[in-house]
């Protein structure tokens, strides 16, 4: 008789495996994140615009993200084997022992503050290290027992382009925190929306997120609708902090307009359609307002923009009439 293949779990290749043991898809949006903080802070006073910087720091955040996530993975194994769309993971598919894992793990993130310690810049390091541990330390535990680790794990989502500005300046000014309460914002629509088309899911995990422990959703949707109203002011902080300009101000209000309207429509009709749709559209919302930031970003003025002058290309001073001399010779 032939064999039932149907019992046999599929094959992986090495990168095929190594990418869903380091949640390739989830970390390039870190690493994205991250050059952004880089390029929007290069145009701040004194700050760095080297692109060896920039791929060092790329390089050393992907190497701790890639840490976080495979440690988040050795610490939830059990559950992940539980759970629909983290069964075929490699831990609870046996595709990689979790001493392998851990042994991996601890190699990232050694390499990732290295990288980060002797080519960007210690607070750059600090901080990628800060969020391994974070990420690790406190919000995987933190998602057996409370709702609130959404809030913690959307402080390690902000933190990678906290990481991109202080590889440029140095330091963590104004725009850095803009910039940081942005994608901390931005990532409570994103991931309640998407939490409450997989609760079943996470129910059967074990993990206590809020659509799981909410049956019709109402504090779900409020959450949603209220962090997307915020997203507007929140983000124009970033022209009055100097770190864009008026272009980005006019993306940055359509977007978070479009976002809490589609919230409020959660609100109103809480199904997976409604949530579905919130989730397509906060996946559009980050790489448009970004995106802006860092084409229009740095210190705007009135003066400049009527004369076409780029925000952060200082003005040449209009000289002043001599005496007897008409003011439009």
């Amino acid at each position: 008789m032939g064999e039932d293949r149907s019992t046999i779990p599929p094959r992986h290749g090495v990168l095929r495996t190594l990418a869903d043991l380091t949640k390739f898809r989830l970390n390039a949006l870190v690493v994205l994140t991250t050059a952004a903080g880089f390029v929007v802070a290069g145009a701040m006073p004194g700050a760095t615009q080297s692109l060896a910087i920039l791929g060092w720091c790329v390089l050393g955040t992907a190497c701790a993200a890639a840490s976080a996530a495979i440690l988040n993975q050795v610490l939830e194994a059990g559950p992940d084997a539980l759970m629909q769309r983290t069964a075929a993971r490699p831990l609870p598919t046996g595709r990689v022992r979790r001493v392998s894992a851990w042994v991996i793990a601890l190699v990232l993130g050694y390499a990732g503050f290295a990288i980060l310690a002797s080519f960007v810049n210690l607070l750059a390091a600090g901080l990628a290290i800060g969020n391994i541990v974070l990420y690790a330390a406190v919000y995987t535990p933190l998602k057996r027992h409370t709702t609130l680790n959404t809030i913690v794990g959307a402080v390690t989502g902000a933190l990678p382009p906290m990481i991109g500005w202080a590889a440029a300046t140095g330091e963590l000014t104004a725009g850095a925190w803009v910039i940081g309460a942005v994608l901390f914002l931005w990532q409570m629509p994103h991931f309640l929306a998407l939490a409450w088309m997989l609760r079943d899911d996470y129910e059967r995990g074990g993990f206590a997120m809020l659509p799981s422990r909410d049956p019709d959703g109402a504090l779900t949707a409020a959450a949603s609708l209220a962090t997307s109203l915020l997203l507007v002011p929140i983000a124009l902080l970033g022209v009055h902090v100097g770190a864009a300009g008026f272009v980005f101000a006019l993306f940055a209000v359509l977007a978070g307009s479009a976002l809490a309207l589609l919230s409020l429509r959660f609100l109103q009709e809480r199904s997976h359609a409604r949530a579905r749709t919130l989730f397509l559209a906060s996946l559009a919302y980050l790489p448009i307002v970004l995106g802006a930031m860092c084409i229009d970003r740095g210190a705007v003025s009135i003066e400049a923009s009527l004369r076409g002058g780029a925000a952060n290309i200082p003005l040449e001073p209009i000289p002043e009439p001599t005496k007897g001399q008409p003011l439009d010779a």
